[in-house]
C-alpha cells in the first residue's frame, strides 16, 4: 500500500483515496514574473514523482496546477508591488506580456525535465469570478472585514487557524512577521486588494453581467492616496490588471486563487495538495483557513511538501543558503545547458535525495549526476531487446516508491539489478524501462546500443564495468576515497584502466 507523509498530521499515513481507483492532486504552480530556478523546479519534480507513483499503482490521476499571473505581492504582509507588475516594470513590457512569456518558459522547463503535464493549467486571471464568489461566501459567514486597502480574512474567527504550520506553538507576536497596519490580527491576510478609491456615486458593473476584463473602470474613479498601508500608486497612474468587485475595483490576494481553482476542478475535499516547504507557514495555512471557513470541511486530506535546494561553496559548507530570486542567487535550467549539462541530470541528482530532505547543490554534484546518467544510458542502450521482466526486483521497487516516495531506495534497487549477473540484459532492460515510468529519466527513448562505450575509449563496455564506474563516481562525489580506490582496483582486475579526466571518468581496455 502507498504510504505518504502528511504535513497536516506530521505522520506517515496509508493513502486512502476519496474515490476508489482515483486520485486528485492540486499543485501550487509558478508565479510567472521570471524564470523558474532549480530550487522551484525541485518541487515540481517531486510532484511528478508522486503523480507517476500513483499511476504506477494503477490510480487514475487528475492533476491541476495553477498559474499565478496576478495577486502575488512581494511581501507576505500583503504590501509591496504585485510580482507580475514588478516584472513588467523591470523589462518594460506589459503585465500580460510578462505573464505569457514566463508561462511558456515554465512549460518548456517542465518538458525538458520530462515532467508529465497536468490535466489543467488554470490561470488566476481567468478565474476572477470564482475568487470573488468565494470571498462573498466568507463575507456572508462573518469571516471578513474591510480596511483602507482591501478585504481581509479575520483569523481570530477560526479556532484552529495555523494548524498546518502549528503557528500556535510559535507564539507569534504583533509585528513579528509583518506590519500590522489596519489588521486586527497579525496573521490576518488579504482576500481582495483595492487599486482605487471609489466614490459612493460610482456604479460598479455586475460581476455576473460582465466578462471581468481588466481596467473596466468608471472615469470617476480616483487612485488611493499615498500613506495608506500597503498601497503604492503605479507610475502610469493606472494598474494594468484590476477588476470590478462588490467592494471596489482591485485584484485578488494570492491565497484566494488556489482555494477557488482547486475546488472548481477537484471539488472539496480532494485527495492531495502539494507544494514546496515554503508554502506551509503562510500560503497553504491561509488556503486551509479560508476554504474550511467557507465550506465547513477540509480542503484536502493529504498535504505533501518538498524541501529546499540550498547553495554551498565546496570550500565552505557553512555558507549554504536557500536559493531565491529576490536574493539573486538562483540557477536556471538555461544555466545548466550553458555548461553542457542535460536537464535530466538534475532530475537524476534529485532522485538520490528524499524529497523531504534538504538538498545541497554544487556543480560537482551535478557533474557526478551527469556522469551517472550517461553511464545508465550507455548500459541500458547496450542491452538486447526486452525479454521477461524481473518480478522480484519489481516488487522491491514498488515497496520503495510506496514508502513515502523513497527514490534513493528505488535507485539503489535499479543499480543492484544492473550489477546482478543472474539476469540477462534483456530482462534487465524490460524491468528498468518499467522503473523509468516512475523515475522519468527518458530511458524509453533510448535507441538500441545508444552511445554504448562512446565516453569510455572502447567500442563496447560490459554492463558490469559500467555499473562499477557509476558506483565509483558516486563514491567520489561523496568523498569516500577508500571505496573509490577499492572500486578502481576491482575494475582494473577485470582488465580495464581507469582515468579521471575533467570531463568525467574514462575507461580503456588494458
Amino acid at each position: 500500500m502507498l504510504k505518504l507523509y502528511n504535513t497536516l498530521s506530521r505522520k506517515t499515513e496509508d493513502f486512502k483515496p476519496i474515490k476508489k481507483g482515483s486520485a486528485g492532486i492540486y499543485a501550487c504552480g509558478p508565479t510567472v514574473y521570471n524564470f523558474a530556478h532549480i530550487g522551484n523546479l525541485r518541487a515540481f519534480i517531486f510532484e511528478d514523482i508522486l503523480k507517476r507513483t500513483l499511476l504506477y499503482n494503477g490510480y487514475k490521476v487528475k492533476h491541476i496546477m495553477n498559474i499565478t499571473d496576478v495577486g502575488h505581492l512581494t511581501s507576505d504582509g500583503d504590501d509591496g508591488e504585485d510580482k507580475i507588475a514588478k516584472g513588467a516594470e523591470r523589462e518594460n513590457k506589459t503585465a500580460l506580456q510578462i505573464a505569457k512569456f514566463y508561462t511558456l518558459a515554465f512549460k518548456k522547463d517542465l518538458k525538458n525535465l520530462n515532467i508529465l503535464p497536468p490535466n489543467k493549467f488554470p490561470k488566476a486571471t481567468a478565474n476572477i469570478k470564482e475568487q470573488i464568489d468565494l470571498i462573498k461566501k466568507l463575507e456572508k459567514k462573518g469571516f471578513t472585514y474591510k480596511t483602507g486597502d482591501g478585504i481581509y480574512f479575520d483569523t481570530s474567527k477560526l479556532p484552529d487557524y495555523g494548524k498546518l504550520a502549528q503557528l500556535a506553538k510559535q507564539e507569534l507576536k504583533a509585528g513579528a512577521r509583518v506590519q500590522m497596519g489596519e489588521k486586527k490580527n497579525i496573521t490576518d491576510f488579504a482576500l481582495w486588494k483595492f487599486s482605487v478609491f471609489l466614490p459612493h456615486t460610482t456604479v460598479i458593473p455586475s460581476v455576473a453581467e460582465g466578462s471581468l476584463k481588466p481596467n473596466e473602470m468608471d472615469s470617476s474613479m480616483e487612485f488611493m492616496p499615498r500613506g495608506v498601508v500597503g498601497m503604492t500608486k503605479p507610475q502610469s497612474g493606472k494598474r494594468q490588471m484590476e477588476w470590478p468587485s462588490p467592494w471596489g475595483v482591485g485584484f485578488p490576494g494570492w491565497h484566494i486563487e488556489c482555494s477557488a481553482m482547486s475546488v472548481k476542478y477537484l471539488g472539496q475535499p480532494f485527495d492531495i495538495h502539494c507544494g514546496g516547504i515554503d508554502h506551509v507557514s503562510v500560503h497553504h495555512t491561509n488556503e486551509i483557513a479560508q476554504s474550511e471557513a467557507a465550506e465547513g470541511k477540509p480542503l484536502a486530506h493529504y498535504w505533501l511538501h518538498g524541501e529546499f535546494v540550498v547553495l554551498t561553496s565546496p570550500k565552505d559548507a557553512a555558507s549554504a543558503e536557500k536559493m531565491s530570486k529576490s536574493a539573486g542567487n538562483f540557477i536556471t535550467l538555461a544555466s545548466l545547458k550553458e555548461k553542457n549539462i542535460n536537464p535530466l541530470a538534475y532530475r537524476y541528482l534529485l532522485l538520490q535525495t528524499h524529497y523531504r530532505k534538504q538538498l545541497t547543490f554544487s556543480w560537482e554534484a551535478l557533474q557526478a549526476a551527469q556522469n551517472g546518467l550517461n553511464h545508465l544510458y550507455n548500459i541500458v542502450g547496450s542491452w538486447d531487446k526486452c525479454g521477461p521482466s524481473c518480478s522480484e526486483c519489481e516488487q522491491k521497487f514498488l515497496d520503495a516508491i510506496n514508502n513515502d516516495l523513497d527514490m534513493p531506495g528505488a535507485m539503489a534497487i535499479m543499480w543492484d539489478l544492473i550489477k546482478n549477473p543472474m539476469y540477462p540484459g534483456s530482462a534487465k532492460r524490460r524491468t528498468i524501462l518499467k522503473f523509468d515510468k516512475v523515475l522519468g529519466l527518458g530511458l524509453n527513448k533510448l535507441n538500441h546500443r545508444h552511445e554504448a562505450g562512446s565516453r569510455f575509449g572502447v567500442k563496447k563496455l560490459p554492463a558490469e564495468i559500467q555499473a562499477l564506474v557509476a558506483e565509483r563516481d558516486g563514491a567520489r562525489f561523496s568523498k569516500n576515497w577508500k571505496k573509490s580506490d577499492e572500486l578502481r582496483k576491482e575494475i582494473e582486475t577485470m582488465g580495464y584502466a581507469v582515468e579521471d579526466t575533467k570531463d568525467g571518468t574514462r575507461i580503456n581496455k588494458v
